[in-house]
């Protein structure tokens, strides 16, 4: 009998309390936003899973030394499965549009207002400048880039600021819709825009080289990201390098991908992340990304005020980094307000733009706040 209950004592059973229950439960709910509603199955599913892994009772988790959670948490901990991501995204993105009308590369910037609103607001919240300046960046949508910059500020808030940064970046068909139309009329919603031009081999051949060498001049701290991500899209565009383009792009990003959405899951044991601290956070994320969205349709609205060729002003919203689930809201409302109105390959400019900006923008913010 002694033996019985010692056994009963070692095992999840005995050791779960309510705090585990509640986030096992988020988990099941991240799987079935990413299974049955299709939210960027992608990222939702592992993390999903690696918060009920997170919250088993009496797992060697990832912040157990030594164990092999603890080791593959390490991508993240030091920030190297981000620009692993970033080479994927640079090899799988096509950056036509933008070259095609560079203009549109305005509102990617104007959406980053959203990264200095939050930081400001988590200053007033309490946190001290670096871990408002990793707070910051969930405003961009842009997970790796948070995933990033939190590692090298704020390492103890990476795990709730990841979950709320990949959690906003699936809910883009249910946050930015509302806005979109709360700030655009029935007749700027029907705006037809032209085919863009087309670009030639030499553009985009050149784009990745000249892309780095500003960004990186301007936020040398960002190097790692945009570095990445250039030097993907390079070896996408040299025609030269395919079968290292197609492995950046599928089994590189997939194998990082699921790595780290079931460690970043993982990290959310309830005795660390139930907190006040992970409250803030998701408030303010989900601020950061209301602002981003507005800002970038506004900004769109005042530049039709000088332009002869209008802007669809809803584009501004793909401003933010999901790519590209932020440009295919944006389509589909154009569609859903004029079927004749393919806005897809418009919104991609802005919304690469958006992952270049959120990239500079957390440069900037560690080479300010970094030692």
């Amino acid at each position: 009998m002694a033996e019985a209950i010692s056994f009963l004592h070692t095992t999840g059973i005995f050791q779960i309390d309510i705090s585990h229950i509640l986030m096992i439960v988020a988990g099941l709910i991240f799987i079935y936003l990413g299974i049955a509603k299709e939210y960027e199955p992608l990222l939702l599913v592992p993390i999903g899973f690696g918060i009920i892994l997170g919250n088993m009772p009496g797992i060697m988790g990832v912040y157990d030394k030594g164990s092999v959670m603890n080791i593959l948490y390490y991508g993240v901990r030091s920030g190297v499965y981000p620009p692993l991501i970033f080479l994927g995204i640079g090899a799988m993105t096509d950056f036509s549009t933008l070259i095609a009308n560079p203009k549109l590369i305005l509102l990617g910037a104007a959406a980053q207002f959203g990264i200095f609103a939050t930081f400001l607001g988590a200053i007033f919240l309490g946190f001290n400048l670096a871990e408002a300046g990793s707070i910051g960046i969930i405003g961009g949508a842009d997970g790796p880039t948070s995933i990033f910059l939190s590692s090298q500020l704020a390492p103890h808030l990476t795990g709730p600021i990841a979950i709320a940064a990949y959690s906003y970046m699936a809910l883009v068909p249910v946050i930015q819709p509302p806005i979109i139309k709360l700030l655009t009329t029935n007749k700027e919603r029907v705006i037809k825009m032209k085919t863009p031009r087309l670009v030639t081999k030499t553009e985009k051949l050149i784009f990745p080289i000249i892309g780095f060498l500003v960004t990186v001049f301007i936020a040398p701290r960002a190097a790692a990201l945009l570095g990445m991500l250039f030097f993907g899209n390079l070896l996408k565009e040299s025609g030269v390098t395919t079968r290292l383009a197609k492995t950046a792009s599928n089994a590189l990003v997939d194998i990082v991908t699921i790595v780290l959405g079931l460690t970043v899951g993982a990290s959310t044991s309830a005795d660390v992340f139930l907190n006040a601290t992970s409250i803030k956070i998701f408030i303010l994320g989900a601020l950061s990304f209301c602002v981003a969205t507005a800002t970038g349709v506004i900004f769109a609205k005042l530049m039709n005020l000088f332009l002869k060729e209008k802007i669809n002003p809803m584009i501004g919203a793909s401003g933010v980094s999901a790519v590209p689930d932020s440009a295919r809201v944006v389509h589909n409302l154009g569609k859903e307000y004029n079927k004749n109105n393919f806005l897809l390959m418009h919104a991609m400019a802005p919304n690469v733009a958006g992952v270049i900006g959120s990239a500079v923008a957390a440069g900037v913010l560690f080479g300010i706040l970094g030692n």
